[in-house]
């Protein structure tokens, strides 16, 4: 794991896009804020990705996010435009599998590639650096527009389903009943997203 962060430290540049990192303790608080601006509330609204007809409440919280960025075995990769957060990605190494998580795009950058340039650098990453095989990810399934952005990136729905953790506010209020995450799955080592 430390080679990662050791190895992302310095950043990678893109022609034009962003500059990727592997970011620290200070930079939690950044993160928590862009996670909740991409997925609840009003300023999501701006953005596909909201959440906020389905949960209310927090997404995540400072406990949570620097849970991944100080946890052996997970780092929090950032990705930043002129110096500033634009993009973020969860990725923790699960054996020769990866789990990506905590994903979010700006909500005045999203539908314009961003996201598809951040998930590709973390399936690049995760390839690179822990030689893992699949990606895998846990997506409310009533989430169908996001499934299917998924989909085109390659990713294969798997009908394994696990419940929403109702009654735990940390991930939100719900606001219907039959929330429940899918499990979707990537073979990586193939062409790009």
């Amino acid at each position: 794991m430390e080679n990662v962060k050791e190895n992302a430290k310095a950043g990678v540049h893109g022609s034009g896009g962003p500059v990727f990192r592997v970011a620290g303790p200070e930079d939690v608080h950044a993160l928590v804020a862009l996670l909740e601006s991409a997925y609840r509330g009003d300023s999501s609204r701006a953005g596909w990705t909201t959440e906020a007809d389905l949960l209310e409440g927090q997404r995540t919280d400072p406990e949570g996010v620097g849970a991944v960025v100080t946890g052996a075995g997970s780092i929090m990769l950032a990705a930043e435009r002129a110096g500033e957060l634009v993009g973020c990605c969860q990725l923790e190494r699960r054996g020769d599998v990866a789990y990506f998580g905590m994903f979010a795009v700006r909500p005045g950058l999203q539908g314009a590639g961003l996201g598809k340039v951040v998930l590709a650098e973390a399936e690049r990453m995760v390839v690179a650096e822990w030689r893992s095989r699949e990606m895998q990810m846990t997506v409310i399934r009533q989430r169908e527009d996001l499934i299917a952005w998924y989909e085109r990136r390659g990713y294969t729905r798997t009908g394994k389903v696990s419940p929403f953790p109702y009654g735990d506010e940390r991930f939100g209020i719900p606001q219907r009943d039959d929330l429940a995450f899918e499990l979707l799955v990537k073979t990586l080592g193939g062409p790009p997203s």
